[in-house]
């Protein structure tokens, strides 16, 4: 609110000092029309003369300056094809040099006429400050557009969790990037809140770890059923070994000793694009074959003992 009445106070002080402008230029022209019209015709034909040079030599600046911001344009977008910058970033970085440049040209060229171009600055950055706070969440979202398309911390194609979605990344825009969800759901989310959370990447790494817990009844023998775990986990497809760079064993062992259970956690290594597929196929696995071999699951319960 503050910026939009330092606007207006600005706009209206120019306003009032073109007009006094106006009328003192107005007054001499009358006055001197009346006591000598030949000097008069002379001044005018004289500051026609000046003004069609100032007016000539403004154009040639703002020609050359057009031809420059070009080629600047030019020189960029080879420097981002060589270095195969993101297409959305070297966009929008050539746009906003060739408009910043062309901004500054013009004022140039206006202060070339000999017009003062102090009130047009003023006039500039209040209202760029003022359009600023207006469009805050844009310039936000469009600040973590950048930081996204520099650091790159996900890449179309990905499978990523953020801001409690998760999906696979189908478009990085300068200010929102579409996911799609399992369910296949279109998701769109503000760059801004995306670069100031957490992004959980799940396609980044070549392995990932197949993390089961297990929660079995009290009085199991846990060395059989560590035994009975891993027979079931080795004879299923798609799980890894240590034969396997980066990947380990299959891995169970007893990690908990619950009110009324005790739990078994495993630990098997699969290929990223597999992971679902294999989670899904061990938890079958898992219960049919344990029920199989005469193993119970706990549940959660209460002994309660009456005493007379």
């Amino acid at each position: 609110m503050i910026f939009l009445q330092a606007t207006a106070q600005i706009d209206n002080e120019a306003i009032e000092s073109l007009n006094d402008s106006l009328k003192a230029v107005t007054e001499t022209i009358i006055q001197q029309a009346h006591d000598d019209p030949a000097a008069l015709m002379h001044d005018l034909a004289q500051k026609a003369a000046d003004f069609g040079l100032k007016l000539l030599a403004a154009l040639a600046i703002y020609i050359i300056g057009i031809w420059i911001i070009r080629r600047i344009k030019g020189i960029l977008n080879r420097a981002f094809t060589r270095h195969g910058t993101e297409g959305t970033l070297a966009s929008f970085v050539t746009s906003l040099v060739s408009i910043t440049l062309t901004v500054i040209l013009i004022v140039i060229s206006i202060g070339t006429l000999g017009i003062n171009t102090t009130s047009i600055a003023a006039l500039l950055a209040a209202g760029g400050m003022a359009i600023g706070m207006a469009l805050s969440g844009t310039v936000s979202n469009f600040a973590g557009g950048l930081m996204l398309l520099i650091f790159k911390p996900f890449k179309a194609g990905d499978f990523i969790t953020a801001q409690g979605y998760s999906g696979t990344v189908m478009k990085v825009s300068i200010a929102h990037t579409t996911i799609l969800t399992t369910d296949n759901r279109e998701i769109i989310i503000p760059n801004g809140a995306l670069s100031n959370g957490n992004i959980d990447n799940c396609s980044t790494q070549p392995l990932r770890r197949v993390d089961i817990e297990l929660t079995m009844e009290y009085g199991t023998d846990a060395d059989k059923c560590i035994d009975a775990i891993l027979e079931i986990l080795r004879s299923q497809k798609g799980i890894l070994d240590s034969s396997t760079p980066g990947a380990a064993d299959p891995f169970t062992a007893l990690s908990a000793l619950n009110d009324s259970s005790i739990s078994f956690i495993t630990r098997t290594w699969v290929n990223s694009q597999d992971y679902w597929s294999v989670r899904f196929a061990l938890n079958k696995a898992l219960y049919t074959g344990l029920s199989e071999r005469g193993f119970s699951f706990a549940f959660p319960h209460m002994d309660v003992t009456l005493k007379n």
